[in-house]
């Protein structure tokens, strides 16, 4: 009986094993990642972060894609040539390039597994990121044990990180745009009142972007310059409680000429732009600087006495 009770469920065992669904596991090395397809079948790519998805006009009606929860679904309804497919991270901009090749199905083929794409954690340094050689990890890890965590220094200042990483968003292709861990996009009021930003300049400004890293905070501000003529912009003219500020162009050409708009990045420590604006940060009262006149008392005639 113990034999008879074996065998069943080594035969359950061998039944339930083909039913287990496999991953195949892709290392992300900066090195473009082959995904083939199967016309008709689709194919889930798990990334686990939210990604938008770059695809060729040429192949956009004969592949279908859908990116949703950190999973990028792939089916492709012809057969399609090797192309390239371009991932990036909605936050951080960090880019990972997939090669796809949709091929007939043949007959007896297996259906194609599921993909999960990981970091490789020896990839090298980027511009901006923080240190991570296998050194630098296990004295971080000593530090760790011994004292309170501090954050680690970069090797680059953050508002120099921040002003380039907006700056490529917003001007540069997206393949180009440098990966930049641990920074947000912040929600912008796009109606803010910018009018005291630059109130001895013709200009009129309009928050475009921003992100945070760290404690820091740059918002992108559009230029648009409303009189003729030409203008230098100089950061001294702006009225704020600013940590640094960089301007895209130097000067602003004439109303209605390409030359006319420009954008300005500003970074701010410890809270946003809308709590570094002069009303928000400079709120007093104008009669409080006022001469005190006692009550009955001819203002003109104590002036004429003094």
């Amino acid at each position: 009986m113990k034999h008879h009770v074996l065998a069943w469920l080594g035969l359950l065992t061998v039944t339930l094993v083909p039913s287990a669904h496999a991953v195949e596991i892709l290392r992300w090395e900066r090195l473009p990642l082959a995904v083939p397809l199967v016309v008709g079948q689709e194919r889930i790519v798990f990334i686990d972060r939210n990604v938008r998805v770059g695809v060729p006009a040429s192949v956009g009606e004969r592949l279908r894609v859908q990116s949703a929860g950190g999973a990028v679904y792939l089916r492709a309804s012809e057969p399609i040539e090797p192309t390239r497919l371009q991932l990036q991270d909605t936050d951080s901009g960090a880019l990972i390039l997939l090669d796809i090749a949709a091929q007939p199905a043949k007959d007896g083929e297996p259906v194609l597994e599921p993909v999960r794409i990981v970091e490789d954690s020896s990839a090298p340094q980027r511009y901006g990121q923080q240190s991570s050689d296998g050194e630098a990890v296990a004295r971080a890890k000593v530090q760790e044990d011994t004292q309170p965590s501090q954050p680690s220094r970069r090797e680059t200042p953050v508002p120099v990180v921040l002003t380039r990483f907006a700056a490529q968003n917003l001007y540069a292709p997206l393949r180009t745009v440098e990966p930049l861990p641990g920074v947000m996009r912040v929600n912008l009021r796009r109606d803010m009142d910018l009018d005291t930003l630059l109130p001895t300049l013709p200009v009129r400004a309009e928050a475009l972007a921003a992100w945070r890293l760290e404690d820091q905070w740059v918002t992108a501000v559009r230029l648009t310059h409303t009189g003729g003529g030409w203008i230098d912009l100089d950061p001294r003219a702006l009225q704020g409680d600013f940590l640094t500020a960089t301007f895209q162009h130097p000067t602003l050409g004439p109303r209605g000429t390409p030359e006319d708009t420009t954008v300005l990045y500003l970074v701010t420590r410890g809270r946003g732009l809308p709590q570094s604006l002069l009303p928000a940060i400079h709120r007093f009262d104008p009669a409080a600087l006022l001469p005190q006149v006692a009550p009955g008392h001819d203002l003109k005639e104590s002036g004429d006495a003094q």
